[in-house]
């Protein structure tokens, strides 16, 4: 009995998944035999209820989080409808200012949308509450609750998610086709989900998609608690993934027809006329993200998920992403292989840091005399940090143990960096011309009309963002890499290029773009002078005042990680939209505001640009345990 309770109260047991663990031979000691026993545990009554039961525990906070921003994007979806609304009402077609403009031309598409995307948004309420009830009940300790009505409920809020996506991004013909293929293809994958239960057939399944992806076998996890991790991290990204590209395929960038001038067709996308193919691509790949994400949801909320179809659909999903941003953010064929070169740019990026890792690493181990690691470092590059890091020591163990902690954290904040700067690239700042000018076609955005350095500056800028944020997430999934200074170069390439994006995008003139960039130079000056001399007489911390510390140090990450994302996309759009034409002194791209009122404008601009950058300060400071140990 008391083996038995030190066994169940051991703290690596509790980081598994379930309550009862499998036996291992570590369990048989007793017994004074060391061979290992075969894993027959005593009867189970109900296993696969209680894996069901223990897995949605598990995830409950990642599904509610997928059910919140479900929720959300529904609600904004329902509120600006595909294809716009019209501006003026004229009473002899039944045309109201402010009504959706499909609803006249198409109205079964609107219908299919609006009850698709109401039954999504009822859901996913109902997933939200179900959701917080099933913890309470778990807290309690009291019996547990069915979870099929919960499973239908958010089978039903798929389905309808991917139909609202269908009806609102059909465009033409060929996209159309497109969209039904795919969402019909995860439709069906869903079923056959739900009704394999043959685990032979799994087997033969997983062997065949491992023969396709040209992945090694090894890459499943057989660590319950390493497979638990990475389950976590993959749902955090499939939802962002999801939440982006819904809002994305709704609101096709450059905007949409309201009148019938020069032929065209109201609720029509603006790119259609001039950038057709261009069009057709980002559509067909956002789709493409769109399904792939839904898919990895639908894969890790499996008991047995095969990690082989996740790193598929993960890999589809960053691809299409990539594509669909070019795609979508670029106006010129030039422009595309600019964007395509960052992308390899940043990996050279990276690779350098790798190269100047390993010279150093090789240079240590030259004076110290370890020739066995030489040939371990020109075995593999990949394998060049872990043959150092595995060597033991309480320094090794510690930045093992840190660089674990800062995973997720790490992954959130590349995720909300990635999804900020996908939405800023597809919706510009200055917003887009509504109609062909001088010098313009429409759907072109204005800012590289009027002022095409500053427009150009922040679009590269935000770029290396967002493909820096790519990387990092891709870079996360590695112990290797965690270990290295290769993904902490992403993060401050990530964070910097945000920085050079927000204090070009949401300025007018060099003044305020050097006043922005001079509020981030002074908070960082801030942060050192705090921690360097404010922190002085700072003792060796307790293990209880670190623990203490590194919940403090997560809620602050949180909001900081949150507040970035929100006045980045409030700098770069900000409240009142932006002018579209040039009149009466005004030129078309500034802020509404800044003309009707300058000093309301003045005071917002100036106090989001101090909680952005403060956000960024907060990021940097919270990464490094040397930095927010002592001031926390």
């Amino acid at each position: 009995m008391e083996a038995e309770r030190a066994r169940q109260n051991s703290p690596t047991e509790i980081t598994t998944d379930g309550p009862e663990p499998d036996p291992s031979p570590a369990t048989n000691l007793t017994n004074g035999n060391r061979q290992p026993q075969d894993p027959q545990p005593p009867a189970q009554p109900e296993p696969e209820e209680i894996k069901s039961y223990e897995l949605m525990l598990d995830l409950s906070k990642y599904i509610l989080l997928l059910a919140t921003l479900v929720a959300t994007v529904t609600y904004a979806a329902g509120f600006n409808p595909p294809g716009g609304v019209w501006q003026e009402t004229v009473t002899s077609s039944d045309q109201l200012a402010g009504d959706s403009i499909i609803r006249t031309t198409s109205y079964c598409q609107y219908l299919v949308f609006f009850y698709c995307n109401a039954t999504a948004f009822a859901s996913s309420l109902v997933v939200i509450v179900a959701i917080l009830f099933l913890t309470i009940v778990e807290e309690k300790k009291k019996h547990r609750v069915p979870l099929l009505p919960l499973w239908a409920v958010m089978v039903v809020d798929l389905l309808s998610v991917m139909g609202a996506y269908a009806a609102g991004t059909c465009r033409d013909k060929p996209t159309t086709i497109f969209s039904l293929v795919l969402v019909g293809a995860a439709i069906a994958y869903l079923a056959i989900q739900m009704m394999l239960t043959d685990p032979v057939q799994e087997k033969r399944l997983r062997k065949v998609l491992m023969l396709l992806a040209s992945l090694p076998r090894n890459n499943s996890c057989t660590d319950p608690v390493q497979e638990k991790r990475l389950r976590k991290v993959l749902m955090l990204l499939a939802t962002f993934a999801v939440s982006v590209t819904y809002v994305a395929g709704i609101s096709t960038p450059g905007g949409f027809w309201d009148n019938t001038e020069n032929g065209h067709r109201p609720g029509d996308a603006i790119l259609k006329d001039s950038h057709g193919k261009r069009l057709t691509v980002f559509l067909c790949f956002n789709t493409l993200t769109f399904v792939a994400s839904l898919l990895i949801i639908v894969v890790l909320l499996d008991k047995k998920p095969p990690m082989t179809k996740a790193y598929g659909f993960i890999a589809v999903a960053l691809i299409s992403l990539i594509v669909s941003y070019t795609a979508g953010s670029c106006r010129e064929t030039d422009t595309n292989f600019y964007v395509g070169s960052l992308v390899i740019a940043v990996l050279a990026f990276m690779a350098l840091f790798q190269v100047a890792f390993v010279q150093d690493t090789i240079k240590a181990a030259r004076d110290t005399r370890f020739l066995t690691k030489i040939r371990t470092f020109y075995h593999s590059v990949w394998s060049l940090p872990e043959a150092i890091t595995i060597a033991p020591g309480p320094k090794t163990n510690d930045s093992r143990v840190a660089a674990e902690k800062s995973r997720s954290l790490v992954l959130l904040l590349a995720t909300l960096a990635a999804t900020i700067t996908y939405q800023a690239g597809l919706d510009p700042p200055g917003g887009v011309w509504p109609d062909n000018g001088n010098g313009h076609m429409a759907g072109d955005p204005v800012l590289l009309t009027v002022n095409a350095k500053r427009y150009k500056a922040f679009f590269y800028c935000n770029s290396v963002a967002f493909v820096a944020s790519l990387v990092a997430i891709i870079l996360v999934q590695s112990k290797v890499m965690l270990q290295t200074y290769v993904l902490e170069a992403a993060m401050v390439l990530d964070l910097f290029g945000l920085i050079g994006a927000y204090a070009v995008g949401s300025s007018r003139d060099l003044t305020t773009s050097i006043y922005a960039t001079a509020l981030a130079g002074a908070v960082l000056v801030y942060v050192v002078i705090h921690v360097v001399f404010f922190t002085l007489n700072h003792a060796n911390p307790t293990s209880e005042e670190i623990k203490s510390v590194e919940k403090r140090r997560k809620r602050l990450l949180l909001f900081a990680v949150l507040g970035a994302t929100i006045t980045y996309q409030d700098g770069l759009t900000p409240p009142s939209g932006f002018r579209l034409q040039d009149d009466s002194g005004h030129h078309a791209g500034d802020p509404v505001l800044l003309y009707n009122f300058p000093r309301r404008y003045t005071a917002f601009f100036y106090c989001n640009t101090v909680s952005f950058m403060l956000s960024i300060a907060l990021i940097i400071l919270l990464v490094n345990p040397h930095l927010y140990r002592p001031a926390i």
